[in-house]
């Protein structure tokens, strides 16, 4: 089944090294890279705001676990946003690119 990571980053930078990791790596078919995204969020405590990147990693379930702790290395937050969603349906050409673009 494909699947979505959603990945959130600091800044262009690190948004472009994961995301050209991960496709050079096989991990990802293809990542976006969104900007102009403003996280809310409890951190320690504290409520924060804060400019950041979204990435949307197109995978495969069996490849998702891969992809995270690739993530994780290459990630400089403590604990990064990484998660994922099923795409039930959609273009089967489509889905059928992402599938072998990470095989």
């Amino acid at each position: 089944m494909v699947q979505i990571a959603m990945i959130t980053v600091p800044d262009e930078s690190v948004a472009k090294n994961i995301a050209r990791t991960l496709v050079e790596e096989r991990l990802a078919a293809c990542v976006n890279i969104i900007g102009g995204v403003t996280s809310v969020f409890r951190w320690q405590g504290n409520i924060l705001e804060e400019t950041e990147l979204l990435l949307l990693a197109k995978t495969t379930r069996i490849k998702f676990a891969d992809l995270q702790r690739r993530v994780i290395q290459l990630h400089p937050y403590d604990v990064p946003e990484i998660v994922s969603l099923d795409v039930p349906s959609g273009y089967d050409h489509y889905l059928a690119w992402v599938k072998n673009s990470v095989n």
